[in-house]
């Protein structure tokens, strides 16, 4: 394994400073190690390439190039939801990544042990990612692999964000230039799987399929091969599942496919926060904005009718006081009026709109 691991009682050693003991994961971004930090005597997680002597030197040198790619993502990012790098370390063409040691396993592990979670843990769980997020984009990194297995659990219920392994940073030569597919394709955004350029969208997107993802315990782009995934994540009509709930307007907003419509982090923070708060399920703000919009058309074709009828009866009444009678008013003659009453046969007035004016509580649209 190079110059620079050595065999020790304990297990073996990195660099001469990291012992390694039992493996934690592994894919295809590597295996990862709980180890001990001999130096400073702490655990921590080493993150190694998995050893492939079919490899050619050009393999091997994209999958080191990949591993140093993520320590540069990481180490960018100060944040409570994203995983601390501690140190990156060579030896013969071998990178080696020390993290945080987070105990208490992947949101996939948790989901398959315990099965899916209710609406507000995932809201909880979406929201400490969307921070991540919003941390990693203002530096100018996609992590573009976002899913339940990169996220991790802590015994406390902290969330982490781990495993920027096909992470762009901006400004740098991206890993899938040779023309591979490089992430998960149930959890891609559909402008990457067309080539398009991508941007933080695409991370969101992945983020709303994450969250049906541990709300019914699949993803629902989930076909039995790629050319199906493929085909669900660009053309098929997409049906969150019903677990989603509440959390639905985030789901739909996350997963639109158009990335200038998708809902940003922000709005969909707000949203998700909106209903720890309430318990409700929360709209987006051009819903909110939609239905404002048509209780002041309402309000002003009310005052409109209210003005007019107004108007018809002040007309009335001065025909009626015209007469030179000085008697009764017409409302009190026995003789059949002359004309109707005026807010019953105004004609502007639309038959579906005086109930939606008069409408009881209980049936008129509720603010979300």
């Amino acid at each position: 394994m190079g110059r620079m691991v050595t065999e020790g009682a304990g297990g073996r050693v990195v660099a001469g400073r990291y012992r390694l003991h039992e493996r934690l994961g592994s894919g295809g971004m590597g295996v990862v190690w709980r180890a001990t930090d001999q130096l400073l005597v702490r655990e921590v997680a080493v993150k190694a390439l998995p050893l492939d002597e079919t490899l050619s030197a050009a393999e091997a040198r994209l999958r080191r190039e990949r591993t140093l790619r993520e320590a540069r993502a990481v180490a960018q990012l100060r944040h409570p939801h994203v995983v601390v790098v501690h140190d990156v370390v060579e030896d013969d063409a071998h990178a080696y990544m020390v993290m945080e040691l987070v105990d208490g396993g992947s949101l996939a592990d948790r989901v398959v042990a315990r099965g899916p979670v209710g609406p507000r843990e995932a809201a909880r769980i979406g929201i400490a990612l969307l921070d991540a997020l919003r941390t990693a984009h203002a530096a100018g990194v996609l992590h573009r692999d976002l899913k339940p297995s990169n996220v991790l659990i802590a015994e406390d219920g902290r969330v982490v964000l781990t495993d920027f392994g096909v992470a762009q940073v901006a400004g740098s030569t991206t890993l899938t230039e040779s023309g591979s597919f490089v992430g998960s394709p149930e959890y891609t955004a559909p402008e990457r799987m067309s080539g398009a350029g991508t941007g933080p969208e695409s991370d969101l997107w992945s983020l709303g399929v994450l969250l049906c993802a541990i709300l019914s315990g699949a993803s629902p782009f989930h076909r039995d091969s790629l050319g199906g995934v493929l085909h669900a994540v660009v053309t098929e009509e997409i049906h969150p599942p019903a677990q989603t709930g509440p959390l639905l307007p985030v789901v739909r907003g996350l997963l639109e496919r158009d990335p200038r419509r998708r809902l940003d982090a922000a709005e969909a923070d707000r949203m998700l926060r909106l209903y720890l708060s309430t318990g409700r399920p929360p709209a987006t703000t051009a819903a909110r904005a939609s239905r404002r919009l048509r209780r002041s058309v309402l309000a002003a074709v009310l005052l409109a009718v209210a003005a007019a009828g107004a108007g018809v009866s002040a007309a009335v009444l001065l025909v009626d006081g015209d007469d030179g009678g000085g008697g009764a008013p017409a409302s009190s003659s026995p003789a059949t009026p002359t004309a109707p009453t005026p807010p019953h046969g105004s004609a502007s007035v639309s038959p579906s709109g005086a109930p939606s004016a008069h409408a009881s509580p209980a049936s008129r649209p509720k603010g979300r």
